[in-house]
């Protein structure tokens, strides 16, 4: 049961922090890194984070092997 809740405080901890990161970086230009895709026509703005998705996948990959460590 212990380790259960380790693992809660550790998933809120970092709900906290991807929170304040969405929070800020939407005042701050919205997160956008380059490499990540835009592209605005008249009535289309067609988004996709690719850079974004591979410092994510690298955070999360690193977290999970840390936290089986």
């Amino acid at each position: 049961m212990a380790d259960l809740g380790k693992t809660l405080v550790l998933l809120g901890g970092a709900l906290v922090v991807v929170g304040l990161v969405l929070w800020l970086g939407g005042r701050h230009g919205g997160g956008l890194l380059p490499g990540d895709v835009v592209i605005e026509r008249k009535h289309v703005t067609f988004y996709f984070p690719v850079v974004t998705c591979l410092v994510v996948s690298v955070v999360l990959s690193a977290l999970a092997w840390w936290l089986r460590r």
